[in-house]
């Protein structure tokens, strides 16, 4: 079914829309869930909840990318699951956003300089410059927390060519935040 006929299920009510919502994404929001907390009963609980935001929110909020809203509730979930277990302090599962630590956050630089938000928007506008098979990479890495395996074999590129890249992604994004950072 497509997102804007299960949009239209959750504005009428139906409890049809979880079941199409579990259909479509079920096996993706569990998947980003359980490799985020690497527990199945919290991972369903983080899909749950997730449903359960969209039957909430919707309506009056009419999501342009049905799938990617519903990845940032699992995922935000997810990461305050971890929060509450100590474990992002501790070097939790979110261990591939420590590559990006040396792009973002330096003494003096773009991350002191932007707020949050700013800086996520930031990365929003990075990541629109970028070709479509490196944009994949660097958000099934960064997003996702794909393995270097994982996004090689879905990109059928050698793990080598999948490190390199995101190595030059890193390096072009704090390249490009600091120019971002120069025109303000």
């Amino acid at each position: 079914m497509e997102d804007e006929a299960i949009i239209e299920l959750l504005f009428a009510r139906s409890e049809r829309a979880v079941a199409e919502l579990d259909a479509k994404y079920g096996p993706l929001l569990r998947s980003l869930a359980l490799r985020l907390l690497a527990d199945e009963e919290d991972a369903a609980e983080c899909v749950s909840d997730a449903y359960f935001a969209a039957w909430k929110a919707i309506p009056p909020e009419r999501p342009e990318r049905l799938a990617a809203w519903l990845c940032r509730v699992v995922r935000n979930g997810a990461v305050s699951v971890l929060r509450k277990r100590g474990a992002l302090r501790r070097g939790g599962p979110c261990l591939s956003l420590d590559e990006l630590a040396e792009s973002l956050a330096a003494p003096g630089s773009v991350a002191d300089a932007l707020e949050a938000k700013e800086l996520a928007e930031g990365i929003r506008r990075f990541l629109e410059t970028l070709p479509r098979e490196n944009r994949v990479i660097f958000l099934r890495r960064y997003w996702f927390e794909d393995s270097i395996l994982e996004i090689s074999e879905r990109c059928g590129l050698s793990e080598g060519a999948v490190r390199l890249r995101l190595m030059r992604l890193r390096r072009r994004l704090r390249d490009w935040l600091k120019s971002q950072e120069a025109d303000i």
